[in-house]
């Protein structure tokens, strides 16, 4: 894989998990709870959100591992009080979904472009490198909605399950484990979205994955 496209894929990555993490406090904001912009997150500079270990050594972990095959890259998580949320349950789940929403409306938006393009006579790397970015972007909403913390489904489905002391006990388990679990399904696991993924692409652009 070329360094310049493995550059534009880390690049659009970042500023897509950014995406994700600033529609995330603005959600908590929108909700109740000022904990974001207190702390400086509701902001596009990616210098606020980078975090050592998923922008910078997971992904390289990710790229060595695979060959160059595949890597994927994360911000810091933005910080929300569920305190301040007039309903916490619900509030949580809200707040976890913006991120993956932003993402989802960030594929649909390039996938219609890369529709519209597809009948002029634009370059075929121009949509070469959006479909980078539908595709990232279903990546970052797929692997985000996976119920595992501290990925944001996990926020979903505890919003969901009834708050019995074995959901709380399941909770307690899987955020004390939960990095590890990631991890290992990021490795071992993620393969198992890709026809997912594959299928979101198509329906988006309307074309097969190009790569």
């Amino acid at each position: 894989m070329a360094f310049s496209i493995v550059l534009f894929e880390f690049v659009v990555l970042i500023f897509s998990a950014v995406l994700h993490e600033v529609a995330h406090g603005y959600m908590a904001e929108k909700l109740g709870d000022p904990t974001a912009r207190n702390a400086g997150r509701l902001t596009l500079n990616p210098l606020k959100h980078l975090d050592a270990f998923g922008s910078v050594l997971m992904p390289l972990m990710l790229y060595i591992v695979s060959g160059g095959a595949f890597f994927f890259a994360a911000a810091k998580p933005v910080p929300y009080d569920p305190r301040n949320l007039e309903h916490p349950r619900s509030g949580s789940a809200k707040i976890a979904l913006a991120g993956p929403g932003t993402n989802l409306l960030l594929a649909f938006i390039f996938g219609l472009v890369i529709r519209i393009l597809s009948y002029t006579a634009v370059p075929d790397l121009l949509l070469a490198l959006f479909a980078v970015i539908v595709y990232l972007n279903i990546a970052l909403m797929i692997f985000n909605l996976v119920p595992i913390p501290p990925l944001d489904g996990s926020r979903v489905l505890f919003a969901i399950l009834p708050p019995t002391p074995g959901t709380y006990k399941a909770m307690y388990f899987l955020e004390r484990y939960g990095l590890i679990i990631v991890l290992l399904f990021a490795f071992f696991g993620f393969q198992y979205l890709l026809p997912v993924m594959q299928w979101l692409f198509t329906l988006f652009t309307g074309q097969l994955l190009p790569f």
